[in-house]
């Protein structure tokens, strides 16, 4: 993944919550965006994924420059998958049809093709004996599972995580950690905004540090955590690891 922001900014109401974000990278595999709350990762990866417009600046990924018009965002959005740290699964549908439905209205699969992709990415992540429940009655993990299944469906070229297991208990986050690493070691690419440091440590090649909008720091996982530039980085690491 090859990865350029310029000067990207956004507001919602009230302050700036992306104050002229910039990075450049090349070759990442798997990028962790890390910060305290309200520094603005999750805004940013909703920028990348065509979920949200910046007010101004400029995205590109792997030299295509993301242009933020409708019809333009609709093309991308297909491109991309994207998992939330609400699953936002369809609560009326089964676990086979939350994968199946997008794959026919939106990348034009027949319901044969859904259904054969769907029940190989359920088996795939142990979970076909779940394929007739519904979110409900599945554990957060399963969900979570589910909704990182429904992600892959399309063959994406980057997936992006946003807090995919902030909302879990820590068995069921060990399991979807687990998950996201064997797609590391599969080789696809991926953005992951998480406060799961050691996780982090493990997972990323690459680590940028977000705070109050800005970017402080940007850089190879290793030199990232052993001997990070800026003052703001070292205090960050220094509470979050503490413990």
């Amino acid at each position: 993944m090859n990865l350029r922001l310029r000067q990207i900014r956004k507001r919602f109401d009230g302050p700036l919550v992306l104050d002229g974000v910039s990075l450049s990278l090349d070759g990442a595999r798997a990028l962790v965006l890390v910060g305290s709350s309200g520094g603005g990762k999750s805004t940013l990866l909703r920028i990348l994924g065509g979920l949200e417009r910046p007010d101004s600046g400029e995205v590109e990924i792997d030299g295509q420059r993301v242009v933020f018009t409708e019809d333009a965002l609709w093309r991308h959005r297909r491109t991309v998958g994207t998992v939330f740290q609400a699953f936002n699964l369809f609560p009326h549908l089964t676990a086979l049809q939350n994968i199946t439905l997008p794959l026919e209205k939106v990348h034009g699969r027949s319901p044969a093709q859904a259904e054969a992709t769907a029940r190989q990415l359920l088996a795939r992540f142990r979970l076909e004996m779940h394929a007739g429940q519904r979110p409900a009655d599945l554990s957060g993990g399963q969900r979570q599972r589910v909704a990182i299944a429904r992600a892959l469906s399309s063959k994406p070229r980057l997936l992006l995580f946003d807090e995919p297991t902030s909302a879990l208990d820590p068995e069921m986050t060990s399991e979807v950690l687990d998950t996201i690493l064997e797609l590391r070691e599969e080789g696809l690419d991926f953005i992951l905004v998480t406060h799961e440091m050691g996780f982090a440590r493990r997972v990323a090649d690459q680590v940028a540090f977000l705070a109050e909008g800005r970017m402080v720091e940007a850089g190879p996982a290793a030199q990232f955590f052993s001997a990070p530039g800026a003052p703001q980085t070292r205090a960050f690491l220094d509470k979050v690891l503490k413990y």
